[in-house]
């Protein structure tokens, strides 16, 4: 391996360190979608329950049960569960946005590796090209094994922005897709929260009317 960074050059390098930067990325949005996401049938069900009945702790200590966007976005609402109902609904399309936002954080990481990789990938190779040309020049002689030779070694480079470029789009793919779905179920929770809201008749002061 280190024999082939050596003979891709400086470039080689650089490629290295984008893989492990879009290695570093995929696993930390990995982990923080695995820790945002929760139950939200489970979860609607509870505060359903705990809101028509009046039980408020039940209906806090539901949106308390953890640190993921859905009891992120229930606690909101309950954090100003006493405002008119047009104030909740702006409320919850604030609090979906920012769900969203903490759910997109570092994904343009990987989608400028994907970019960026392959045209290192290709500029390794140019540059190797122009150089393995020269030497020949210089020499005086055209060798067909060098330069057959040169070409091999000038195309690693390529080789490797394509293998960082490949699995970084495939994964920021999967991971923009799941940012799509999750901001969907959000929005239906933010339907489910302004129907209970409405329902259970709040005033602006948080008393029953």
């Amino acid at each position: 391996m280190l024999e082939y960074m050596r003979q891709g050059g400086s470039i080689m390098w650089i490629i290295a360190a984008l893989s492990v930067a879009a290695l570093a990325v995929a696993i930390e949005r990995l982990l923080f979608f695995r820790r945002a996401s929760a139950d939200v049938e489970k979860l609607e069900s509870e505060f359903g329950r705990a809101v028509s009945a009046g039980d408020m702790a039940a209906a806090h200590a539901a949106a308390e049960a953890n640190d993921s966007s859905p009891c992120r976005l229930f606690a909101a609402a309950l954090a100003h569960w006493g405002v008119d109902a047009e104030d909740m609904k702006l409320l919850m399309e604030q609090q979906v946005r920012r769900e969203i936002y903490r759910w997109e954080k570092n994904i343009f990481v990987l989608e400028m590796i994907g970019k960026i990789a392959p045209l290192l990938g290709l500029l390794g190779t140019v540059l190797g090209m122009v150089a393995m040309f020269r030497s020949l020049n210089v020499g005086g002689h055209i060798n067909a094994a060098a330069v057959t030779g040169g070409i091999w070694k000038a195309l690693f480079t390529t080789v490797a922005g394509l293998t960082v470029a490949i699995p970084s789009i495939i994964v920021c793919s999967f991971l923009n897709a799941r940012i799509d779905s999750e901001e969907e179920t959000l929005k239906r929770s933010a339907d489910f929260i302004i129907r209970r809201h409405i329902a259970s008749g709040s005033g602006k002061d948080g008393s029953q009317k």
